[in-house]
């Protein structure tokens, strides 16, 4: 009987052999907070190392940005830890991680939206509920840091629901040669007026019948997103199987949370809060699955079992002087 190292040996080829067998230790450790089998370590690590050789040869000027978009649960924040780790500690290149999750606004700030513009808005997350000054703010920072800046990096506490202060934010020194941006609807284009007339679930159906709330968010990614994702340089994008996996993968998601904050269980939802939740997010989710291939430089597809199965590159996006 083999064992998961040995398996491993066996799949891997060069040139990743060599690469992968130099961090596979420190990697596994670093990795540990994520919780992952050997066979998910290994997945992870080679697409990692992949994307990492493939910046190598992209990254002409520093900083670098890089988007990463992903549907929740799809792995798109264990797959920025892994790549900066590479990044950094193979390749000796700065890295600086922020998520478009970490620019939400304050939860006062959404709750005068809910009473003033839809009751929908109290929930983070939809385009419009995001504080883009604020992420604009620190790319302009990181982009003119020197060797002895410390750059403040925005954080959301999702057990309060709200952002952390300003004091308690880790602080990026020097100047990155890479900056990855990861979120959900990172690089996503506004839907076709059209295409909002019918709800897409119970949620949109029953709590939005008039489409006002969609409206409203979908007016927001065309009116105020775009300088934030025009300073990208190229987008990865995570292509799941199906939307259902978004419930199930992200429902693992609440429980490491859930196992995390056991002395502090605020902002962890059940099952049925869950379901709730996702489907705020299921039409731009449906939307971009759609669209972002064609935009994207690297499409990264998984499997049913959260594996990334293909890695895609679109030579349309090759050359292209926007990036």
């Amino acid at each position: 009987m083999t064992t998961p190292d040995e398996r491993h040996s066996q799949r891997i080829s060069s040139p990743f052999e060599a690469r992968w067998e130099k961090i596979r230790e420190p990697f596994t450790l670093a990795m540990t907070p994520h919780r992952l089998s050997s066979d998910a370590l290994f997945n992870l690590g080679a697409t990692a190392i992949g994307l990492a050789t493939w910046l190598q040869q992209k990254t002409t000027k520093t900083p670098f940005f890089l988007g990463l978009n992903g549907p929740q649960g799809s792995g798109k924040t264990t797959l920025a830890a892994a790549l900066s780790w590479v990044l950094e500690h193979q390749d000796g290149r700065r890295c600086a991680v922020l998520s478009l999750d970490d620019l939400y606004k304050t939860r006062a700030e959404r709750a005068v939206m809910a009473a003033t513009i839809h009751p929908l808005l109290i929930t983070r997350g939809v385009p419009g509920t995001h504080d883009v000054h604020l992420g604009l703010r620190v790319f302009d920072q990181l982009m003119a840091a020197t060797a002895h800046s410390e750059t403040p990096l925005p954080q959301f506490d999702k057990h309060r629901d709200d952002r952390s202060p300003a004091k308690d934010w880790p602080r990026f020194k020097g100047r990155p040669d890479i900056v990855i941006f990861e979120g959900w609807f990172v690089g996503a284009y506004p839907q076709n007026l059209s295409a909002l007339d019918s709800p897409v679930n119970d949620l949109e159906a029953l709590e939005d019948s008039k489409g006002d709330w969609r409206r409203y968010a979908n007016d927001a990614l065309a009116r105020d997103y775009p300088p934030l994702f025009e300073r990208l340089n190229a987008l990865i994008v995570l292509v799941i199987p199906a939307f259902d996996k978004v419930f199930e993968w992200r429902l693992l998601q609440e429980q490491k949370l859930k196992d995390m904050a056991l002395q502090d269980p605020r902002g962890v939802m059940d099952v049925g809060a869950m379901n709730r939740f996702i489907q705020h997010f299921e039409r731009l989710t449906r939307h971009t699955q759609r669209t972002l291939k064609e935009s994207a430089d690297i499409i990264l597809e998984l499997d049913t079992q959260h594996r990334i199965t293909q890695t895609s590159l679109n030579r349309l996006n090759e050359g292209n002087p926007s990036r």
